[in-house]
């Protein structure tokens, strides 16, 4: 039966920065040849001699007991398991890499029940890579109240569940705090030496893209923190200096800032302003310019306009002209020819097509003319005679 865990996967309940730093490293990646419980308990009692989750000293990367603690989260081990790592009598350090994982793993509500048979337990080992002897017992009760382990940090236990753990430690008359054999309380750690070093923690939390949990020593050795002073401290030396100055110093001064920010602000409105004028000038010659071109095609317009109205009135003039000239031609023929006949000095002149055609076919008014004169004379001898014969004629 496997114990009861709280659900979340482990990339979660543990620090990223630490398990991307453990499945990395080519120590875990040797431990893939490990297949069973029991060798992982024997790699832990023949390689482990301290339970801090980094390694110390100049050297880079997990620890050997995080690493198999690891191993130990693939995995998933069962309650009869827990039993044995728990109890085995070989090594301490196999025993507190059991309280770790019951730390991370298991239901927060279940862990006073799992840890309660061992909060008074006296073997003696250390946990830290310093030396420093501690019990099973008080090493127990930092895990499980603390939040901070080392340079590391655990999962939150719920506060309603950590009153009723002080509850209990109150009820057996033992220390409700920790006692920092495992790291204080806050994240800011300590000043211990035996600690990894910060330029290492800080190249391991840069190489995966994360920031390392924060220690005194990594704060006060950063160069970055020693040259920029924080928000803080510029606020806390202005309001002192301000304090040392006398008031007649303070008073040219707040002139002196007022000038910079009047000045400041009558070269952004000037700026501004600027801005504003070439805007505008540049619209209007936009604007002069479409006005220009317009104004030309449409005098080019009106020009053609213009030319096609001179021509047609030309053309209606020429037309008009030709039409009279022919109206007028036939009335002159016909007055001539009414002269012609009678005119008693003789023909008038003929053009050139009509005389052609009196040469073919005869002149028929001269034939005309004759007849008329035979006529009038039969008339005028009819009335001879009658005017001869008398009225009995008539």
């Amino acid at each position: 039966m496997e114990i009861q865990s709280s659900g979340r996967p482990i990339e979660v309940l543990m620090e990223k920065v630490l398990s991307m730093n453990i499945v990395s490293s080519d120590y875990f990646k040797e431990l893939y040849k490990i297949k069973t419980y029991h060798e992982v308990i024997d790699e832990i009692y023949n390689q482990v001699d301290h339970v801090e989750p980094w390694m110390t000293g100049n050297c880079r990367g997990p620890s050997t007991a995080f690493c198999l603690l690891y191993k130990l989260f693939t995995m998933k081990l069962t309650m009869n398991q827990m039993h044995g790592l728990l109890k085995h009598p070989d090594s301490p350090y196999i025993r507190a890499i059991g309280f770790l994982y019951l730390r991370y793993v298991a239901e927060p509500k279940t862990l006073w029940t799992w840890y309660e048979p061992y909060i008074k337990d006296d073997e003696e080992f250390s946990p830290g890579s310093n030396g420093k002897m501690t019990t099973m017992g008080v090493y127990v009760r930092d895990v499980l109240l603390g939040q901070y382990y080392f340079d590391s940090l655990l999962p939150r236990v719920p506060l309603l569940i950590l009153r009723q753990v002080s509850a209990h430690l109150e009820k057996m008359k033992l220390p409700t705090k920790q006692s920092g054999m495992t790291g204080d309380s806050s994240r800011l750690g300590s000043d211990d030496t035996a600690r990894r070093p910060p330029s290492v923690k800080a190249s391991l939390s840069v190489s995966f893209g994360q920031r390392a949990p924060h220690r005194a020593s990594t704060r006060d050795s950063s160069p970055v923190r020693k040259t920029l002073p924080s928000i803080r401290e510029r606020e806390r030396s202005h309001d002192g200096d301000r304090a040392k100055s006398p008031p007649r110093k303070r008073r040219s001064e707040s002139r002196e800032r007022n000038r910079e920010t009047e000045r400041d602000r009558s070269d952004r409105d000037r700026g501004r302003y600027n801005d504003r004028e070439q805007g505008r000038q540049s619209r209007d010659s936009r604007d002069r310019d479409y006005h220009r071109s317009s104004y030309a095609e449409r005098d080019v317009e009106r020009r053609g306009h213009e030319r096609r109205d001179r021509n047609s009135d030309r053309n209606g003039r020429s037309s008009a002209h030709r039409s009279r000239s022919r109206s007028r031609s036939p009335s002159r023929g016909r007055t001539n020819g009414d002269h012609r006949r009678s005119s008693p000095f003789g023909k008038a002149p003929e053009s050139s097509n009509l005389a052609k055609l009196k040469d073919l076919y005869g002149d028929a008014s001269n034939a005309k003319e004759d007849a008329g004169d035979g006529r009038a004379r039969r008339d005028s001898g009819a009335e001879e005679v009658i005017r001869l014969g008398g009225a009995r004629w008539r």
